[in-house]
């Protein structure tokens, strides 16, 4: 099976690092044009850099997810570079503070709400136009395994990724009969940064312990690596993926698995 993107334009949120990046680099490296669109200026541009050393069309864009004016200038700016926006990987998240729900501030609330619901929404208010103008295009939301099981202290997180994977299923069928996929991945635990900063606050000190513990409740033994996330991201945008929509694609080595 061949992927080739030669031709076809990108966005991909929250690629300052972890899936995000994974993904860009690897949407640059099938020859597509990139826009990396991240808050950080540093984990951005450093997303840039590694796809530009590999001489991939990779461009970083800075853009607050949660703010309408922002998508609509890295949608306005994909278009003006590329005349179109084919594949959008809608990745940008946050866990939040680690807390029980009686303890959780209103205000921490609704910024995960915020970046996890608003930013996901406002990428497809204004991405599926584009799309459905030009009669295709292929959507990637990032959601979760916590889309369907919940842990403890991340109530916040869990009902944002519960509703990411409404707002997929709601799109898909929207634009199903215009060109336009749309589709979530579920992964488990991804060897990531903010998976560390997660297990850090869950284990109040002893974050390896809790991380043997979980390894050993993953039947492949393993957490997965951005890489093999991306992976499947891409396999969804790509043709080979043209019947597939509407769908929350599991990535967690075997877990809950039903």
């Amino acid at each position: 099976m061949r992927i080739d993107f030669a031709g076809r334009a990108a966005v991909v949120t929250g690629a300052g690092g972890g899936i995000g990046r994974a993904v860009a680099l690897g949407l640059a490296a099938l020859g597509a044009g990139v826009l990396a669109v991240d808050l950080s200026e540093a984990g951005g541009r450093e997303t840039e850099k590694q796809g530009r050393a590999a001489g991939q069309d990779i461009v970083f864009q800075r853009a607050d997810v949660t703010r309408e004016a922002d998508v609509a200038a890295y949608v306005g700016e994909a278009t003006r570079r590329w005349g179109t926006i084919d594949i959008f990987m809608n990745n940008a998240g946050w866990q939040g503070p680690i807390a029980p729900i009686s303890s959780y501030s209103l205000e921490d609330f609704e910024r995960v709400m915020a970046i996890n619901v608003g930013g996901v929404f406002l990428g497809l208010k204004h991405v599926l136009p584009v799309m459905t103008a030009n009669g295709r295009g292929a959507v990637v939301n990032t959601a979760s395994l916590g889309s369907h099981v919940a842990t403890r202290n991340l109530g916040p997180y869990t009902a944002s990724k519960h509703a990411v994977l409404g707002l997929t299923k709601t799109a898909a069928l929207e634009v199903a009969r215009k060109g336009v996929r749309v589709n979530a991945v579920c992964p488990g635990p991804v060897a990531t940064a903010m998976l560390d900063e997660i297990e850090a606050a869950q284990a109040g000190g002893d974050a390896a312990e809790l991380r043997r513990r979980r390894t050993a409740s993953i039947p492949d033994g393993r957490y997965a690596a951005p890489e093999e996330v991306a992976d499947l991201m891409i396999y969804l945008a790509s043709d080979h993926a043209r019947h597939i929509t509407g769908q929350g694609i599991h990535i967690n080595g075997g877990s809950h698995a039903i």
